[in-house]
């Protein structure tokens, strides 16, 4: 895998980095732009963080609100976003591009390459687990509140990963593999690549 930091995103998926279309490919039913993207992800992340806030003010209370270790998280968290791209970066093979785009409050990674239905679903939700769901149960588990705190607010950051893992198992069938093109992905199935290239 290279990496490729690019930085500011300019808006036109046409600059994004991309293969070829697979014949036969079926466009995920999903936004359509990073508009469309960040209006759905940012409400969900609002929705996940109040959700995840419930059990950490249960078991905390007050403590989540004294001293320094709340803010920790909450500061730890913002930093771990250009690491959470580079974890769903590992999971390619090929080249991985990752882009920023404030103004919708957004990173997001591309890699023009195919994968298949489980190495998508593991790289969406790698960064989630690491910096999340692993960070938010050692919090109840040590008794940190700033731990907890970390993971509940990195675990909301990855909405729009769980949305795309939530297309891919909805949509694509069994065997299929799936691609970036633009912003966009797409699924196709290998044996009718095959059988088109026989026939």
């Amino acid at each position: 895998m290279r990496l490729h930091f690019e930085g500011k995103y300019n808006g036109d998926p046409e600059s994004l980095p991309h293969g070829e279309h697979r014949p036969n490919a079926v466009p995920f039913r999903e936004a359509k732009d990073t508009r469309q993207l960040s209006l759905l992800a940012n409400g969900l992340a609002v929705v996940l963080v109040v959700l995840l806030a419930v059990p950490l003010i249960l078991r905390f209370r007050m403590e989540l609100l004294d001293g320094y270790g709340t803010l920790l998280g909450c500061i730890l968290s913002l930093l771990a976003f250009y690491p959470h791209e580079i974890l769903h970066a590992v999971c390619m093979k090929e080249d991985a591009y990752i882009y920023s785009n404030l103004k919708q409050g957004m990173f997001f990674v591309v890699g023009p390459e195919e994968m298949s239905r489980a190495r998508f679903v593991f790289m969406s939700l790698l960064p989630n687990l690491v910096f999340g769901l692993l960070p938010y149960a050692l919090g109840f588990l040590l008794g940190s509140a700033g731990l907890g705190a970390f993971g509940a607010l990195c675990l909301a950051s990855g909405a729009g990963d769980y949305y795309n893992v939530f297309n891919a198992l909805t949509q694509m069938p069994k065997g299929a593999k799936t691609y970036l093109y633009g912003f966009n992905s797409y699924w196709f199935l290998p044996e009718e690549q095959e059988e088109g290239k026989k026939a």
